[in-house]
């Protein structure tokens, strides 16, 4: 009972760690995500790649295993053809492409930003509230006008 137990805690502790919350988070978000870029892939670039390269449709592009021609992937599956579909890799290699073109631009704007704000950082430093004192060497108050150690006149 105890190894159980043990397990037990020590996976509690794994899961509630916060890199796994934030790796569980990145994972839906980017699910999320590629319905969006499966869409913009779809639905706008395909079209218009398709109509640069004269109504070509990526998707129905397939070889018929069994030496049967098909008007479409569909038909030749739903023949129970086997096809070798080059077509749906072709839109998943341009899926993927895309895909990461948005996060490369994603992630270069954000650091661009950070790197703003970090030289804004940089740029706003604290003035000083102390200085030496000429004679004993000592810290004190920028407006002092006296030394409080050595008792010296300071300007």
């Amino acid at each position: 009972m105890n190894k159980k137990s043990s397990f037990l805690s020590e996976f509690k502790a794994f899961i509630m760690r916060g890199n796994v919350i934030d790796l569980a988070v990145g994972v839906i978000i980017g699910a999320a995500f590629q319905a969006i870029i499966k869409s913009l892939v779809d639905d706008l670039v395909m079209p218009i790649i398709s109509l640069a390269t004269g109504g070509i449709d990526f998707s129905n592009i397939f070889i018929s295993l069994n030496g049967e021609k098909y008007d479409t992937l569909a038909a030749a599956q739903e023949a129970g053809a086997a096809v070798f579909a080059y077509g749906n890799f072709i839109n998943a290699v341009l899926n993927f492409l895309i895909m990461a073109f948005v996060i490369f631009v994603l992630v270069r704007t954000i650091n661009k930003l950070r790197e703003k704000a970090a030289k804004k950082e940089e740029a706003v430093e604290e003035a000083p509230t102390t200085k030496k004192c000429p004679f004993c060497k000592s810290e004190i108050d920028i407006e002092a006008t006296k030394c409080p150690n050595c008792t010296s006149d300071v300007e």
